[in-house]
């Protein structure tokens, strides 16, 4: 029977030949991540359970990234029930607050691989779907069980397969093309499907792009967002991970699976406007002065992200009465911006650097807007009060967009 990636990762997982659309499998996991703001409630569902060790203390990974120095006392108390559980547990894979976002950190550091399934108590988990496995956001009372059993159970997906064709434009990047088709698709469109993106354009995509494509499979109701596994994937995990891995590729003749052809020939720079990601126009159509303007989150603070902003930064400065953070994705990022001088530029044009961490993407740590005020961000949601005030208006957009309006004040084109 053909199948799709998602249906014959699942079905190894789950000890099947095969699986179908619309079937519930208890599939075992092999990455479970979970992390300083959603951890906690893990953690208190784990104990209700009455499990006393976790079924494998090797497959978990903790790391804090959300609130990181603790900006509260009960941010500073998650940090210590979260440590006191790593202790007790015996967590290998730990990383404290100057490790960076899990998004980013999680393949940088190895622990994810093709044809596994990975967990993780954060909605944007299908990130890692860009290494070919399925990976996808859960509950914390979810995450329990895993922790207890190292099983979940899942409905297998339909797959969506958005086959992009078509050689970018300059200034247009990954960001801009998945805005462009969650504009099309709809915040509901791909709703529990697995949305794989192929064709020559993310062929010829780096890793880190291809991560803000699944990155946002979420934004338009996607189950995980995958690409399917080639040189550029074996490359990037061959000096980061030792683990064994399984490489599947979708059947076209698969019976769950729906094309969708996408011409980005023409595409230009996209901006997501307030309220909702699928709210997508051409940046050139977006009339809107800002205050402040984000680069950073686990869509797009990677080192490719800090070299575009730096380019157009380089020598210039940044607008009276707009504040810019820079916020790289990891201590990977950080330190490669650092030797290569990017920080320097940043700051000579005015932007302030901070740790590697989520920043204000949440609405709940540094950086957050004001009644009335804009925001201008990298990352991957615009919601009403996402990144501070209900009153304030978030618009979503890539580096190079960001740091071509920092300098203007306003919301321009990169010349």
């Amino acid at each position: 029977m053909s199948m799709t990636m998602s249906e014959k990762i699942l079905a190894k997982a789950s000890n099947k030949e095969k699986v179908e659309a619309g079937e519930i499998v208890m599939a075992n996991i092999d990455v479970a991540m979970t992390h300083d703001l959603t951890g906690p409630l893990s953690i208190e569902s784990f104990n209700k359970i009455g499990t006393k060790k976790v079924w494998d203390s090797s497959k978990i990974v903790i790391p804090f990234d959300h609130q990181v120095p603790a900006d509260s006392l009960d941010a500073a108390n998650n940090h210590i029930i979260m440590r006191k559980f790593v202790a007790e547990q015996g967590i290998e894979n730990f990383y404290d607050v100057n490790q960076g976002v899990c998004h980013q950190i999680l393949p940088e550091l190895g622990h994810v691989v093709p044809g596994e399934v990975i967990v993780g108590s954060d909605s944007h988990t299908c990130t890692h779907g860009a290494l070919g496995a399925f990976a996808t956001g859960i509950g914390s009372t979810d995450m329990a069980m895993v922790f207890s059993t190292g099983q979940l159970w899942f409905k297998v997906p339909e797959t969506i397969q958005f086959n992009i064709e078509g050689n970018l434009n300059k200034n247009v990047y990954a960001k801009d093309v998945i805005l462009n088709i969650i504009g099309q698709t709809g915040a509901d469109g791909a709703t529990y499907k697995a949305c794989e993106f192929t064709g020559d354009t993310v062929a010829n995509m780096s890793v880190s792009d291809r991560m803000v494509l699944c990155n946002m499979a979420i934004e338009m109701g996607g189950k995980t967002g995958l690409v399917e596994v080639d040189e550029k994937t074996l490359n990037y995990i061959k000096n980061r991970s030792s683990k064994a891995y399984n490489v599947f590729k979708t059947d076209s003749d698969a019976p769950s699976l729906e094309t969708i052809a996408i011409d980005v020939s023409d595409l230009e720079p996209q901006v997501a406007c307030p309220h909702n990601v699928d709210n997508v126009k051409p940046a050139a159509e977006v009339d809107a002065e800002i205050d402040q303007v984000f680069l950073g989150s686990c869509t797009n603070g990677r080192i490719s992200d800090m070299r575009e902003a730096a380019e157009i930064l380089k020598g210039k400065k940044i607008a009276n009465g707009v504040r810019m953070l820079v916020i790289p994705a990891s201590k990977e990022v950080y330190t490669k911006s650092l030797n290569e001088g990017l920080i320097n530029i940043f700051i000579d044009a005015g932007a302030l650097v901070c740790n590697p961490c989520c920043g204000p993407c949440l609405g709940g740590h540094i950086g957050l807007i004001g009644p009335g005020e804009v925001s201008l961000s990298t990352s991957n949601r615009n919601f009403k009060g996402r990144q501070g005030s209900p009153e304030g208006e978030v618009y979503l957009s890539s580096a190079a967009v960001a740091a071509a309006s920092a300098i203007e004040g306003r919301i321009v084109l990169p010349q």
